[in-house]
């Protein structure tokens, strides 16, 4: 009786969370997110599960990923990207560049001290492209064990907080003896045509009102169905693929068809599928954490530390010197970086410390577009990383 309480409670939690964040505004500041990984560590620290419980959790941890990818990738509109201003583009191309090149020089300078170093390069390169749903899916993709999953999503949180402050406070000031200020009121920034961002998903909490209304819930429905189907197709094709590679092959798999579905005008249209899946992956965050071990996370792994702030801290500055040539300017540099680094839940909090809302259509864009190739970007790196090195 004990185990189906457990998964009402892994799947029912975050409904909990929300409900909390959406009622109260300084839980919210907390963030979702936090508030499961911290819940989930409670709970699995203070000995109530019950040992059986550990399939269940690798299950439900699993299956979370993969069912939210596709939910999270149906309300894109690719075709936005290419409206997207020049100079925009290329800081988040270059912003991907530069966190791959740092998550590399990362590798090789942790690799004798730490074990599977390769899969903090990975990890590193998928979150700070995109965000915690592609930290999820390259822990299953590369099988990295949960306890470290936990540590280096600890670590990020804090060193990102420290990053946000930065970026909102005198990022403008140090950057700016390096790049060209923003000029106001250009049509440079954004997307052309648009005055707004309702186009765009975030994981902001309010978006969440409404989702089980009678309007809504039939979509969600569709849409859920399409995703176990996209996830079902996957599986099977990835069980063909050699036994090292599969999983790899499926997280991949999912997310192409995912972007795939988001090309078919009455999938991207079902309302909040951005925000199911997102919910989806706060059950993600809830379980893994159950697993973790309480006294590894409070001893702190001074190498892998150290990397998250390389990793971070590096690539914003390599990030810089690679947009001088190209003159792309001060606030438009940081908000593509806090897209990259941090997602796009953060961007607003990133154009309203720049006192600039010009480019908070851009950011929360570029970190769209992380979202979509971080995937891609991260598990390539980490296989190599692992095959040649």
């Amino acid at each position: 009786m004990m185990l189906p309480v457990l998964m009402a409670l892994y799947i029912l939690f975050p409904a909990l969370v929300i409900y909390l964040c959406y009622r109260f505004p300084r839980i919210n500041k907390i963030g979702a997110v936090v508030i499961c990984y911290i819940s989930g560590i409670i709970l699995g620290n203070i000995g109530v599960l019950p040992d059986a419980v550990y399939p269940i959790q690798e299950t439900l941890s699993e299956a979370s990923v993969v069912i939210a990818l596709p939910l999270l990738l149906f309300s894109m509109d690719v075709r936005k990207w290419s409206r997207l201003a020049g100079k925009t583009l290329l800081s988040m191309l270059l912003a991907t560049i530069s966190i791959i090149v740092v998550a590399i020089a990362g590798f090789f300078l942790i690799k004798p001290f730490v074990s599977d170093a390769w899969q903090l390069a990975a990890l590193s390169v998928g979150v700070y492209t995109g965000g915690t749903p592609n930290l999820a899916a390259i822990k299953a993709a590369l099988n990295v064990e949960s306890t470290r999953f936990i540590i280096v999503h600890t670590y990020d949180t804090v060193i990102s907080i420290i990053y946000i402050i930065f970026c909102i406070t005198i990022a403008r000031r140090v950057f700016g003896i390096l790049l060209p200020p923003f000029v106001k009121a250009s049509t440079n920034h954004g997307l052309a045509g648009d005055g707004d961002a309702d186009g765009l998903e975030t994981e902001q909490i309010k978006a969440y009102s409404g989702i089980l209304s009678r309007k809504i819930v039939p979509g969600l429905a569709a849409a859920l169905g399409i995703a176990l189907g996209i996830v079902g197709l996957s599986v099977f094709v990835g069980s063909l693929m050699p036994k090292d590679y599969s999983t790899s092959f499926i997280i991949l798999s999912i997310t192409t068809l995912g972007i795939g579905a988001s090309f078919i005008p009455k999938i991207r249209s079902i309302a909040k599928t951005f925000q199911f899946g997102m919910y989806v992956i706060y059950i993600f965050c809830f379980t893994v954490a159950s697993m973790a071990n309480f006294k590894t996370l409070v001893n702190i792994d001074v190498p892998i530390m150290l990397f998250i702030v390389f990793s971070i801290f590096g690539s914003m500055a390599l990030h810089a010197v690679l947009c001088a040539p190209f003159k792309i300017d001060t606030d438009t540099f940081i908000i593509v970086s806090a897209s990259a680094i941090c997602s796009p839940p953060l961007v607003p909090v990133v154009s309203d410390g720049l006192k600039n809302n010009e480019v908070l259509l851009s950011g929360l864009t570029t970190g769209i577009i992380g979202y979509a190739i971080g995937n891609y970007l991260g598990i390539s790196i980490g296989l190599a990383l692992f095959n040649f090195f």
